[in-house]
């Protein structure tokens, strides 16, 4: 059975903090945005900086800290399954008595304010910044917050998910820096994962629809505004990474040559 949220229980930590800053998320990524535009201009005329060894030591760092957030929280999340009944009691339990002691799950949402940097590597080195990059970086950290504000009880499904993901495409990032680019590990498996990642997020969303309209908030207690934007976020991935994977990875057709 689900469990309700006792009148004793602790509120997740740092969650007090994201609901009473709401706005602090929209002004970091407008300040992202706006960085990204004078940056980039900045650059137009500029020699690309190389950057490789504080390239190796960034991705480096957030490969450790991803992997040992994934060590926290996958025990949690795959627990959390076994010992339910059914699939919807885990994205029903109140966080109170999941997973809102856990430290880690704080840690995962404020990470995502330092994650922008990523994209001053991208511009400083002249790379293409695609739409998806930054696209990606600004919906994570509005959904995360409102998440934790809103102790939204689906996220120990997203951030365990997250983590594990990171921990393989940072891990892959910082040997690639290192000239060390692994054989066994080609780019198209870590897109493979982050498309998963996306599909798990839209079911997982679409039965935490079901159950908000069909369960009251005592037994269920989630957010609709959350469960709509994030249902949008996650479909909007899943389009935008399958159509990634599909122009980097499938043969091109050549075009036929006209004869005359």
């Amino acid at each position: 059975m689900t469990t309700v949220m006792t009148t004793h229980a602790k509120q997740p930590y740092g969650a007090e903090f994201a609901k009473e800053h709401m706005q602090m998320p929209f002004i970091i990524c407008g300040g992202y945005l706006a960085f990204i535009h004078a940056f980039s201009k900045h650059m137009k005329y500029k020699k690309a900086y190389s950057l490789t060894q504080p390239l190796i030591y960034w991705n480096t760092m957030l490969c450790l800290f991803s992997f040992v957030g994934a060590l926290q929280t996958v025990p949690m999340l795959v627990g959390m399954i076994y010992n339910s009944n059914e699939f919807k009691d885990t994205i029903c339990i109140n966080p109170t008595n999941s997973w809102g002691q856990n430290p880690w799950i704080g840690f995962f949402i404020y990470s995502k304010i330092p994650e922008l940097f990523d994209t001053f590597f991208i511009v400083a080195r002249k790379r293409p910044l695609i739409f998806l990059h930054w696209y990606h970086h600004v919906t994570v950290l509005l959904y995360c917050w409102h998440s934790y504000a809103t102790e939204a009880p689906q996220a120990l499904y997203f951030v365990a998910m997250n983590y594990s993901v990171h921990s393989i495409m940072y891990g892959y990032y910082a040997l690639s820096a290192m000239k060390l680019k692994p054989a066994w590990l080609p780019p198209v498996m870590i897109t493979a994962t982050q498309i998963s990642q996306m599909v798990v997020g839209v079911f997982v969303q679409c039965i935490a629809s079901y159950q908000y309209i069909t369960t009251s908030y005592e037994s269920c207690p989630l957010n609709g505004r959350n469960i709509f934007w994030g249902g949008i976020m996650y479909a909007s991935y899943l389009k935008l990474f399958s159509d990634f994977a599909f122009n980097r990875y499938t043969p091109k057709v050549l075009k036929p040559v006209k004869k005359f």
